[in-house]
């Protein structure tokens, strides 16, 4: 069974930075891209930031400039760098994965719980 598991969140004040981690656990094969996405009260999910297992990343505009996506294919892990923080950057944070091949299962797509990141101003 693979599980996503983030880390990092926490309160910081506007100007600030974060970086978080999501550990995928299990006998992992490969994961083609993973990623993060946010979800503010009352509002959609939306995206953040994704890699592809080769490196190549996507971010959406709100974001661009102020953070930045890696990933460790041996680690299974993918962080999220988070600098210049905004208010409307808090949000509870979802690792997501795709594309995740064990010796048993392959799995379209699993999340994380989520972490909590708060920005004050």
């Amino acid at each position: 069974q693979v599980q996503l598991v983030e880390s990092g969140g926490g309160l910081v004040q506007a100007g600030g930075s974060l970086r978080l981690a999501c550990i995928a656990s299990g006998s992992i094969l490969s994961i083609s891209a993973l990623g993060w996405y946010r979800q503010a009260p009352e509002k959609q999910r939306e995206l953040v930031a994704t890699i592809t297992r080769g490196g190549r990343a996507t971010y959406a505009d709100s974001v661009k400039g102020r953070f930045t996506i890696s990933r460790n294919n041996a680690k299974n892990t993918v962080y999220l760098q988070m600098n210049s923080l905004k208010p409307e950057d808090t949000a509870v944070y979802f690792c997501n994965a795709e594309g995740v091949d064990t010796p048993r299962t392959y799995y379209v797509e699993l999340w994380g719980q989520g972490t909590l990141v708060t920005v004050s101003s």
